[in-house]
């Protein structure tokens, strides 16, 4: 697969949580950092992504929040 991203992080699958139309995915990175993503049912069923596969985290540059000073701020990126 092609991508032009740069922010392509390798993990394992810890856990796939199952909701009504989406799926909560823990991967684990290989320093021991978690990345949970919300995906649909559906990717999840056509990526074939159960416990202990190994996937990719792909993050858009413009997904990502960069801030100085948040400690105790209210936010709600979950990437903090």
């Amino acid at each position: 697969m092609k991508i032009s991203a740069r922010n392509v992080l390798e993990g394992k699958v810890q856990n796939v949580i199952m909701g009504a139309v989406n799926a909560q995915v823990t991967l684990i990175l290989a320093g021991g950092e978690h990345i949970v993503s919300v995906i649909t049912n559906s990717s999840i069923d056509s990526l074939g992504l159960v416990e202990g596969k190994t996937a990719y985290a792909i993050i858009k540059a413009n997904e990502v929040i960069v801030g100085k000073g948040v400690d105790g701020a209210k936010l709600s990126a979950r990437n903090v």
